[in-house]
């Protein structure tokens, strides 16, 4: 009972009560509005969604260029030298272990979702930047173009920029690792604490719960369709509850281990899984094909980038549905990647301590970029190949099922097309489990005021909260409203984003010059003194 009674009494001292009790209450209320006022909720999110794609949809573009175009800079100018810490301190976990967690932390978990799926669907619903014909060669090439877009270099660039600034200040000025840290040229490292902070914090929390119970609802979907196709029995509503219930307690287990025990080694076999299943799909499927197309939509996107980034289909023939495709496509993934970005950002920052900023902003968005255009090229490939040589109707088993059942007809078709059915189940599994738990470390940290290490209790109740909410929405039908909900809140942390950029230029120059030597001092706004860089937080 000792034991118990210190451990809740952790909890409870270290708890920000004002962030955690507006965070759950949101929540809880906006839930509550899915449960019993479903189809109203629904509509209201969607009508949100479509105001928002429809007159601000430029705005989404703009901005994710912009943080594209400063991801650069940081790379290519001196500050890619600063480390986020001491400046002898040496990186916390090896690059392996660094890759692998956040790569399985960021959209990996979306990526083995829509892997065999969305290329399909471009191939049948043709993008109208692309002057190509539905279902022919031309729009083979422009969907698997399409998915390089929408999960490359633009997917991964908020995180990276909400995660440096964060990284910086704490492991620099012992700054509390939480989002409202990127105020702190703004506000002051002193005044973290301010209703703006708060506000800050608790609109992250309720991002980040939106956007991960919706997404591990979208993979636990697909989990439950897996084990239909394989065993061909259907899940009830019971057995929903239960393999899900399953699911939570593998990840809560995970991180009470922490990031060393528990989400490093699952990361590890995340993505030795991820890599095997890739090859193999690669060479057992479709090779020449693959390679052929997927060669020319990676030109495809390198050429046409900057196009693609800015087009909005005005003043395209279709007029309406030119916009709609965008809206639906392109700028609700941009905002999904705002959404995401409290908690991937937050995690990021945790594990780059002793990273220089280059490095986080390479692995962050050029190596895993790197990772996951092959395995699109492969999935989107193998998927479009089958369904122009009539191996498989991949389209019809998606109209029936879902977008989650993409991947299964998909390896039917192939060798070893067993095997390979069952790896990409365990891979959805462990997805599952590592985007769970590491989005619990997040709102641990979010609502500790910025602990490093939450107590047990506190990634316990964010764990069995997550996994009960995904759960819910999985029988009530709630997911698609709560995903819509996490959409809304990407417009809010484009904004904030934003924000992050200028606080990462604020504090590695000065108002006079963009071009400042890691020797030189920072200046923090809002602070009555002037930090010398070259002095370790601890």
């Amino acid at each position: 009972m000792g034991r118990l009674r210190n451990a809740w009494d952790e909890f409870t001292t270290e708890l920000d009560h004002v962030v955690f009790g507006a965070g759950v209450l949101v929540t809880a209320l906006t839930v509550l509005g899915f449960v019993f006022r479903q189809e109203a909720t629904a509509d209201l999110m969607d009508g949100i969604n479509e105001f928002l794609w429809s007159n601000f949809g430029w705005a989404y573009l703009l901005i994710m260029f912009a943080l594209i175009a400063f991801v650069g800079f940081l790379i290519f100018s001196p500050w890619g030298n600063i480390t986020l810490g001491g400046d002898d301190e040496e990186p916390a976990f090896r690059f392996p272990a660094y890759f692998a967690m956040l790569y399985s932390a960021g959209i990996a978990a979306g990526i083995v979702f829509w892997g065999p799926a969305e290329a399909i669907f471009h191939y049948d619903t043709v993008s109208p930047f692309l002057d190509a014909g539905s279902q022919t060669p031309e729009a083979a090439v422009g969907a698997i173009q399409y998915t390089f877009f929408h999960w490359g270099i633009s997917a991964w660039t908020a995180y990276v920029v909400l995660g440096i600034p964060i990284a910086y200040y704490g492991y620099r000025y012992d700054a509390p690792l939480r989002i409202s840290t990127i105020l702190a040229p703004w506000i002051g490292l002193d005044n973290l604490d301010r209703p703006v902070a708060k506000l800050v914090d608790i609109l992250a929390v309720f991002a980040t719960i939106g956007g991960v119970a919706a997404t591990l609802g979208f993979v636990g979907n697909q989990f439950l369709t897996g084990l239909e196709w394989t065993t061909g029995t259907s899940v009830g509503d019971l057995t929903t509850v239960l393999i899900i219930t399953g699911l939570t307690v593998a990840f809560t287990v995970s991180v009470t281990l922490g990031v060393q025990k528990g989400i490093r080694r699952i990361s590890y076999f995340n993505l030795v899984l991820f890599l095997v299943l890739l090859v193999s799909t690669l060479v057992l499927g479709p090779t020449q094909y693959i390679l052929s197309v997927g060669t020319q939509a990676l030109g495809g996107y390198i050429n046409e980038f900057i196009t693609m980034s800015f087009y909005t289909g005005a003043g395209a023939a279709g007029g309406g549905s030119v916009a709609d495709w965008i809206g639906e496509w392109t700028v609700f993934y941009w905002a999904w990647w705002f959404s995401w970005a409290p908690f991937v950002g937050l995690f990021i920052a945790r594990i780059s301590r002793g990273r220089t900023v280059r490095q986080v902003a390479v692995t962050g968005v050029v190596a895993s970029t790197g990772v996951t255009i092959p395995w699109f090229a492969t999935m989107g490939g193998s998927a479009i190949f089958a369904q122009q040589r009539g191996r498989a109707d991949i389209l019809a088993v998606v109209g029936e099922l879902g977008e989650g059942a993409a991947g299964y007809p998909l390896f039917e078709t192939l060798p070893l097309g067993g095997a390979l059915a069952a790896m990409f189940l365990v891979l959805v599994t462990t997805f599952f489990v590592t985007s769970a738990d590491s989005s619990t470390l997040a709102l641990g940290m979010l609502t500790t005021g910025g602990a490093r290490e939450p107590s047990t209790i506190n990634r316990v109740v964010w764990g069995l909260l997550i996994g009960a909410l995904a759960s819910l929405l999985m029988v009530t039908g709630g997911v698609d409203a709560l995903q819509a909900a996490a959409i809304i809140t990407g417009g809010p942390f484009a904004i904030i984003t934003l924000v992050a950029a200028v606080s990462v230029a604020l504090a590695f120059g000065d108002r006079e010059s963009m071009f400042l030597r890691e020797e030189d001092d920072v200046s923090v706004p809002g602070s009555d003194d002037v930090i010398d860089k070259d002095v370790a937080d601890d």
